[in-house]
């Protein structure tokens, strides 16, 4: 009985040795045995799990508008870390990872050259979190267009506009252009109104109706208190310019419409002018 168990377990034995001595062979060069295959697949779950512990280990303190910035870099850098590791476990199955990479050189170019904007954009979208140049709810202005920012994420930006419309910026544009934050220094940004009055006008009453209209307008903050510049003798007006601050830069164009009616109703009040450039032309006929 005693013999007839042994002989079962070397039965056993040789099965289970054969399975994992199994080879796949992929061409002369590339194979992996079974027993090797499932080396790589431990492998990658025991990074896996040693990477989650020391993801919660690492953001235990961190506060949650940061987490959520560390959970989104840290999720590439485990893709980094896996495909190490796969390398490194196929390598110490024998299998021939130079071969590998040299059976598929021209396709990892074309995937290198096709993904190279792709790589970009998650480049600039980890500088954008770890920076924090760009937050979410801030007001940003890139390429002549004004939205606010709804979400960040590493490959993109949205963000809404003034008209309610939602911009998908490539993350890679903010490296290549010129980004103003309109927020950067908090929610309050300084507007302004341009006006031109006729030569002749009482430019105090001018400055006192401009500065009246601002104080009105309910939107308008009343400190900083509003100011009015008289910016220069044009050719054809003294202009001024009405500098207001708002705590809602996307208010800004209804706010100036509301305070260009109001100007032009007081001006009419009070007789002033809004001119116009006009010419003079001189017709001379010569007498043949």
């Amino acid at each position: 009985m005693q013999d007839k168990l042994e002989q079962v377990a070397d039965t056993i034995l040789e099965e289970a040795n054969s399975i994992l001595e199994y080879t796949f062979t992929f061409s002369e060069e590339i194979s992996i045995s079974f027993k090797g295959l499932l080396f790589v697949v431990i492998a990658l779950v025991v990074t896996a799990f040693v990477l989650k512990l020391l993801r919660r280990f690492i953001t235990r303190k961190i506060p949650a508008n940061d987490k959520v910035k560390f959970v989104s870099v840290f999720s590439y850098i485990r893709w980094v870390v896996f495909i190490a590791i796969f390398l490194v476990a196929m390598d110490a199955s024998g299998v021939n990872v130079t071969a590998i990479f040299a059976a598929s050189a021209v396709l990892l170019i074309g995937v290198g050259l096709a993904l190279q904007t792709l790589f970009q954009d998650i480049i600039s979208g980890i500088f954008i979190l770890v920076d924090q140049s760009v937050h979410v709810g801030d007001i940003i202005e890139l390429e002549g267009k004004v939205g606010r920012v709804l979400d960040i994420r590493l490959r993109t930006t949205r963000a809404v506009t003034i008209d309610n419309k939602v911009l998908v910026i490539p993350n890679h544009l903010y490296l290549t252009n010129i980004l103003f934050n309109w927020t950067e220094n908090g929610t309050e940004t300084r507007e302004s109104v341009n006006v031109g009055v006729a030569y002749g006008s009482d430019v105090a009453l001018v400055k006192k109706i401009l500065l009246a209209t601002a104080k009105s307008h309910k939107t308008i903050l009343k400190h900083p208190i509003p100011k009015v510049l008289f910016t220069d003798f044009a050719e054809s007006s003294l202009n001024f310019k009405l500098i207001f601050t708002l705590n809602d830069s996307f208010e800004t164009r209804f706010v100036q419409s509301d305070l260009r009616f109001e100007i032009d109703k007081k001006f009419k009040e009070n007789g002033i002018t809004i001119p116009f450039p006009q010419r003079d032309v001189h017709v001379f006929q010569n007498k043949i």
